[in-house]
């Protein structure tokens, strides 16, 4: 049973209760951006964790009521993300390389999502998935045409955080670079949900905050993302981050692993731990990458496993059960 939040004029009402119990939005209704923090309705900082899907062309049956409500019941998620591939990825086309009709099933995946999370009382990330292509710039006009399309839909959801470039990433996607995409989406967002808070990727990879910490964007209600995958991005990153939180700069951590960043190889629990006592030190949000049974390490179910949900001990990787744990804490 749930009990939805009190609905202002044009808006959709969020689950505030459910099972007698307060969900993440009913405790924090809508967020907005205030310094270097994400802050809730009540000007108290936010912090949210969650998990990632994989790429919705391949692994849509993720996306449903049942498995969402899993997650948030045992697995204490109060962010949900959708990583909805730009360009072509696993062999599976994304939304600017894909058919009308495939670009129609994945707005409307993302729609039943917003839903079944507001349902649900959690929050839901809209992310435009840059990987491959490198350059954000080269499906601007894709962008621009999706985001026009699905905010006039989502914008009644106090529930939805939007990003707009994943992981820009080669040694010629410089900030300037992402800046120039960037100042596009934005305001075509803006215009339509006006408080919206918006996510946006950093160079190589989303790693070099240090970038936007010198020059930021002139928007408000902004955050830049920073991607981690412990066994890999050790001090060196994290000093990094250190630098641009010193300098004030709001940071969510979208993505993160505890393995290497090929998404393979060890789990690295002690570089996990590190990365994880930083977080909390500054209130940082982040998102576990990836709700799949994708064959690597950074899934988090086995791939013989076909389950949708409750899932056993055993039927999770390490990085599964890892995830879950810091999750629950």
């Amino acid at each position: 049973m749930s009990e939805n939040s009190t609905s202002q004029a044009g808006k959709i009402s969020i689950s505030a209760k459910r099972n007698g119990n307060p969900t993440p939005f009913g405790i924090h209704g809508k967020l907005h951006v205030d310094g270097m923090y994400l802050t809730d309705e009540h000007g108290e900082k936010t912090r949210l964790k969650g998990v990632s899907t994989h790429n919705l062309s391949s692994y849509p049956e993720y996306i449903n009521l049942k498995t969402m409500t899993y997650l948030a019941d045992e697995w204490d998620i109060s962010i949900f993300r959708l990583a909805m591939y730009a360009g072509r990825a696993d062999e599976k086309d994304g939304y600017a390389d894909g058919s009308d009709g495939h670009r129609q099933d994945l707005e409307e995946m993302i729609l039943t999502a917003v839903r079944d999370a507001a349902s649900l009382g959690i929050y839901v990330m809209l992310d435009w998935h840059v990987l491959l292509e490198c350059d954000p710039n080269i499906h601007t006009d894709a962008a621009i045409s999706f985001f026009k399309k699905m905010c006039p839909l989502l914008k009644a959801y106090d529930n939805v955080i939007y990003e707009i470039c994943n992981e820009p990433n080669g040694e010629a996607v410089t900030w300037p670079l992402i800046c120039n995409y960037a100042n596009k989406v934005i305001p075509v967002i803006r215009a339509i949900v006006p408080e919206s808070v918006i996510i946006v990727g950093t160079p190589c990879w989303s790693q070099e905050v240090d970038k936007p910490a010198a020059d930021p964007l002139p928007y408000g209600n902004l955050m830049y993302t920073l991607h981690f995958y412990a066994d890999t991005h050790r001090d060196s990153l994290r000093n990094l981050a250190l630098g641009a939180l010193e300098k004030g700069l709001p940071i969510y951590v979208t993505e993160c692993g505890f393995c290497n960043a090929a998404g393979d190889g060890d789990i690295n629990k002690e570089e996990t731990a590190a990365w994880m006592e930083l977080m909390a030190k500054y209130n940082i949000s982040w998102i576990g990458w990836n709700l799949s049974n994708k064959d690597e390490a950074s899934a988090f179910i086995k791939p013989d496993c076909d389950k949708l949900y409750d899932w056993t001990d055993d039927e999770l990787r390490e990085h599964g059960l890892l995830m879950k744990e810091y999750l629950i804490k």
